[in-house]
């Protein structure tokens, strides 16, 4: 289905805006309304926009690659790009929005190009665009199919979206993840579409950091949540299910385990809840393996990712085995890498085959 390969991705799932929406406190309940109508109509654009397939440029690789960024101030209203903000190789703005925004979107080139040998989203040096102050306490932030957008928050519940590196990280892997494998989103494909998010979001964040397996926090939109909410993140990658169990926001609901596995027909069949098994997957490989996170569970994860052999409808087992599989060919035989990757999917509950 056209309209699933390319979906509208937002960070905030959509279960916590619909709870919002239903709070008795009317600040929270407008806002998360709000929030909701701009998401439909931002939907409904994107699927509108994405009839002609959208495929990657032939563009020639300079010598030294660099990120070709332009970050846009939405000014509050909703119409995109906005005004030109800052461009690339401009000094930093008095707006500390348009800044992390800019360094966000250098920080996410950085990683694929120096790591992965990607050039840009695309892998053909797509230029990087961003908007900030998207709306009046819109809660959420989205990858668009061409360009980044940030709400502020409400400051309430959710502060600026642009605070937490992985979420930029994670908006921009549904980029690469539009120029790759196009998984469908909805199911097990859409929860995998949404942990290959996750998963180079904390990358991202890692990378910039320079934090080991053992350092990094695992947390995704760590940074998001004000001092009102009772939870630490939206997603907990090393803990599924924990990130947050609050009056406001309700309880985490994603499982760690197949045997938790939760049959809905709401977000896409649970794309953003689901999508904890194989975020733990992966945090179990790269707890396993030590070092920094990105040189071997990474480089797995992204061979599959990148390497043609994931179908657009692909389940978790599917998943799981070309990881198997990758990590074979990339560090060979039976080694520890395709050991810990193994042994991490029997832990979640996925059998690997192949």
């Amino acid at each position: 289905m056209e309209t699933t390969r390319l979906p509208f991705c937002t960070i905030v799932p959509p279960h916590i805006t619909e709870r919002l929406a239903r709070s008795d406190d009317p600040r929270l309940r407008e806002a998360a309304r709000r929030t909701a109508g701009t998401d439909v109509l931002q939907r409904n654009a994107r699927i509108a926009a994405q009839r002609a397939r959208i495929l990657p440029r032939a563009v020639e690789r300079p010598p030294a690659p660099r990120p070709r960024r332009t970050v846009y101030d939405a000014g509050h209203r909703q119409a995109l790009p906005g005004r030109r903000a800052r461009a690339e190789g401009e000094g930093a703005v008095a707006d500390a929005s348009v800044n992390r925004a800019y360094d966000g979107l250098g920080a996410t080139f950085s990683l694929y190009l120096e790591e992965f040998d990607r050039y840009s989203i695309d892998g053909g040096g797509l230029p990087l665009d961003a908007t900030v102050h998207f709306g009046r306490g819109y809660d959420n932030a989205f990858w668009d199919g061409s360009r980044m957008v940030f709400g502020d928050g409400d400051g309430e519940v959710f502060k600026d979206f642009t605070l937490s590196l992985d979420v930029i990280g994670h908006e921009l892997t549904h980029g690469v993840v539009q120029y790759t494998a196009t998984l469908e989103y909805h199911g097990q494909s859409g929860a995998l579409n949404e942990s290959m998010a996750d998963v180079f979001g904390s990358l991202v964040k890692q990378y910039a950091l320079e934090q080991t397996a053992a350092d990094a926090d695992w947390l995704i939109g760590a940074d998001l949540l004000t001092d009102r909410v009772r939870g630490r993140a939206l997603r907990d990658m090393r803990a599924p299910g924990t990130a947050y169990d609050d009056d406001v926001l309700g309880k985490d609901p994603q499982p760690a385990t197949m045997d938790d596995y939760v049959e809905t027909r709401s977000d896409n069949g649970g794309v953003h809840i689901n999508s904890g098994i194989p975020n733990r997957a992966f945090h179990l490989v790269a707890a396993e393996l030590g070092g920094y996170a990105w040189e071997r569970a990474g480089q797995i994860w992204y061979d599959v990712l990148a390497g043609g052999r994931l179908r657009p409808d692909a389940g978790f087992a599917d998943f799981a085995a070309l990881t198997a599989r990758a990590a074979r060919e990339r560090f060979g035989g039976d080694g520890p890498e395709a050991q810990a990757v193994s042994k991490a999917w029997a832990q979640v509950g996925v059998v690997t085959e192949g």
